[in-house]
């Protein structure tokens, strides 16, 4: 199992826990955390045994998003991993799920800070709770910096328009009622909480198929962009071959035997 010292990572049953842990930063993104969450995504996609994913930080905080001292000349910490950068200079934005997408569920946890890099960090994962005093907000602008994480292309399609621009253009902070009122969380949970919540969303998931799972996740986003016409006929494509599947049928056996199904990927 992978991890760096900025990134933690746990197995809980089949869900993969990948923890931000910087509490000092407030999970401020440093290089050997860039790496090893890129590696956890790609670790849990490799291990089929893996069904989910709960994406959390450490400390009471998300993330805070960029290291501004860094990025104003003070040097950020882990430079050992650059060559990792130089590799793939894509990795940090795959990191960041601008530029890469788990075939796995996704479910943010979130408490305290959750804010530029981690709000657009966000906008990457399928399921989200946050704890009660949570902040998110999409800061760039107020530094005279641009939410280049993919804030301006996906918060608009996640959210109402109106909704996206005043937080683009605002740069305010906002509450996790705020969040949840206008679609960017799913559920907000007394502080403290959210990973446990966030657990237990993971396990219903994986009780389920995991090839529909999966196939469904799948769906959902390659026909987001397509007319109505076009997204039904992905959808069969993507959907018809579920059906001859053995977990389908071993599905339909459990339910006519009362009993939980035993899903094997196949």
């Amino acid at each position: 199992m992978g991890g760096t010292e900025h990134l933690t990572v746990q197995r809980e049953g089949a869900t993969l826990v990948l923890t931000l842990n910087r509490p000092e930063a407030r999970n401020a993104l440093s290089l050997p955390m860039l790496v090893g969450l890129y590696d956890g995504w790609l670790e849990a996609d490799a291990d089929d045994s893996v069904r989910s994913i709960v994406f959390t930080g450490a400390g009471g905080s998300f993330c805070s998003g960029m290291d501004l001292k860094a990025l104003a000349g003070n040097g950020m910490a882990g430079e050992e991993y650059r060559d990792r950068l130089k590799a793939d200079p894509d990795l940090h934005w795959k990191a960041m799920l601008r530029h890469h997408r788990p075939r796995k569920p996704v479910i943010a946890a979130v408490e305290g800070y959750c804010v530029a890099g981690g709000t657009e960090m966000l906008q990457g994962t399928d399921i989200r709770v946050a704890g009660e005093s949570a902040t998110f907000g999409l800061f760039e602008v107020r530094r005279g910096l641009f939410p280049i994480g993919g804030s301006t292309v996906r918060l608009p399609r996640q959210i109402p328009r109106t909704h996206a621009l005043e937080m683009l253009l605002t740069g305010r902070p906002y509450t996790a009622r705020e969040a949840a009122a206008i679609g960017l969380v799913g559920h907000v949970v007394p502080d403290g909480t959210a990973l446990a919540r966030a657990l237990e969303i993971a396990e219903q998931i994986n009780s389920c198929g995991p090839l529909a799972v999966e196939a469904v996740k799948a769906s959902v986003y390659e026909t987001a962009d397509m007319s109505e016409s076009d997204g039904l006929a992905a959808e069969l494509t993507r959907g018809q071959p579920v059906f001859g599947t053995a977990d389908a049928k071993e599905g339909a056996r459990a339910f006519a035997e009362k009993r939980p199904p035993v899903y094997k990927r196949a």
